[in-house]
């Protein structure tokens, strides 16, 4: 899926979140709150709410989004985990009543071994479920493009997962928007490319047919995939930028000097503009991939 060079390729065992120093600000990715917030609730919905829940938000962020997943289910216990200190920061206001948050990366939870004498929810109380338990639900809205191997890394959540249980996700699917495009382009010239050693962010997502044939290997009896398009009305084309710069960017950021950055998004600015309609409101359409699975 990805285009850099296979020997450079990250270790899937690490969340790209959690490499070289922590560039999410919880205050840019805010700032387009309620249009990041749609597609979290309309993944939601395709939950089916069971008695008692215990489920996993992976990438929870700063957590307001992950205390309404827990309000929603009624769950017994809802653990919120994000590799970004920023993030949690912010998450750890939100954390009792049964939601607590923890700070790790997504590849590092998918392979905790499933003990099998971990216990499956029930009315007793438990404050916190052990390493290795099992979950009714596995939820992750707009986390896992970040993590590479799709298809193993889904094959280890759904062995994380309790008879009956649920794994719900959503990625975003923009890639070939010019956003994303230049954003590739910058990071393929100099002195770019030398800085970056070759790295271009392509998320390694696969197609919702692939997610399909994905999820009927792993025994999900009842399935939803589908490509949705959001719509956002944004005040202006610059404010596209400022999108990106709260996601995609931050991983050119975190591998880049400041002097090197501050070019970085001058020149992304350059390109990018001038493939943009200069309209006012602008309208960014951005293409998104929900997938929901029960065992």
């Amino acid at each position: 899926m990805s285009e850099t060079d296979p020997a450079r390729q990250p270790d899937p065992s690490i969340d790209s979140r959690n490499t070289r120093k922590d560039t999410w600000n919880p205050t840019q990715y805010q700032r387009f709150q309620d249009e990041r917030s749609r597609p979290f609730f309309e993944l939601m919905a395709l939950v089916q709410i069971r008695p008692e829940m215990r489920v996993a938000d992976l990438g929870c962020g700063t957590g307001e989004l992950t205390k309404t997943l827990h309000r929603h289910l009624h769950a017994r216990e809802t653990l919120g985990l994000d590799s970004s200190p920023a993030m949690l920061d912010k998450a750890h206001a939100h954390a009792g009543e049964g939601l607590r948050f923890q700070a790790g990366d997504i590849w590092a939870f998918a392979r905790q071994s499933v003990s099998p004498a971990s216990p499956a929810p029930s009315a007793s109380p438990a404050p916190s479920a052990p390493d290795g338990a099992l979950y009714d639900l596995i939820f992750s809205n707009a986390a896992l493009q970040w993590v590479e191997d799709h298809p193993a890394l889904l094959e280890r959540l759904s062995a994380r997962l309790s008879d009956g249980g649920q794994l719900a996700v959503q990625v975003p699917a923009n890639g070939d928007h010019p956003s994303h495009i230049a954003a590739a382009a910058v990071a393929r010239e100099e002195p770019f490319h030398t800085a970056l050693e070759g790295h271009v962010r392509i998320f390694p997502i696969l197609t919702p047919e692939g997610y399909a044939s994905l999820l009927d290997r792993l025994g999900f009896t009842q399935q939803h995939v589908r490509l949705q398009v959001f719509g956002h009305q944004l005040a202006a084309r610059e404010d596209v930028i400022e999108w990106v710069k709260g996601t995609l960017l931050t991983d050119y950021q975190k591998r880049l000097p400041p002097d090197l950055w501050t070019r970085f998004l001058d020149r992304y600015r350059e390109l990018l503009l001038p493939r943009l309609q200069d309209s006012h409101p602008f309208f960014y359409p951005f293409k998104r991939i929900l997938f929901w699975g029960q065992k």
